[in-house]
């Protein structure tokens, strides 16, 4: 899209559709996994709810600054990175996760170019696909996609949240 079409929203949040990724480290399971999701917002209630839904009390959080994130430190062990300071502190550090946002971004301004909010689930959910599963094969992915959706119909009136009716143009 040509620069002077394009509609500038700045670096902040406005305009924006939040999302939330939590990433399981490496571990003796494996490679490190993600999981992301669109949230309606990003204050502490939907945050730290979120996380509690995702994350064993106990665990080990590292995140970033965000004041959301305050208030998880009495159920998790919570080592929290200033980048206004610091980006790593010892096991303490957010690369992980940053480098997911850097490949979904690099996704949707490069191959998607424009994605609507409303999709922006199913782009997430592909991208964590992509991430959780880099490791196999083109066969293996191709295997995996294919099993899971063998049986299901995704009809177009669903897809674009349009229940059947006829459309005035």
């Amino acid at each position: 899209m040509h620069a002077k079409k394009k509609k500038h929203v700045g670096t902040g949040g406005a305009g924006k559709t939040a999302v939330m990724g939590i990433l399981r480290r490496k571990s003796t399971e494996g490679i490190s996994k993600i999981s992301a999701q669109v949230v309606e917002d990003v204050g502490g209630a939907t945050l730290q709810a979120e996380v509690r839904n995702a994350v064993k009390p106990g665990a080990t959080l590292y995140t970033d600054a965000w004041a959301a994130y305050r208030g998880l430190s009495g159920e998790y062990q919570h080592y929290v990175i200033n980048h206004a300071v610091e980006y790593v502190r010892g096991e303490a550090h957010t690369n992980g996760i940053e480098n997911f946002w850097s490949l979904l971004k690099r996704t949707i301004k490069g191959t998607y170019v424009s994605v609507e909010p409303f999709h922006l689930g199913r782009y997430l959910d592909e991208q964590a696909f992509r991430f959780n599963e880099r490791e196999h094969n083109d066969g293996i992915r191709f295997r995996k996609v294919a099993s899971s959706v063998a049986g299901r119909r995704l009809t177009y009136a669903e897809l674009t949240g349009k229940n059947g009716a006829t459309q005035g143009n």
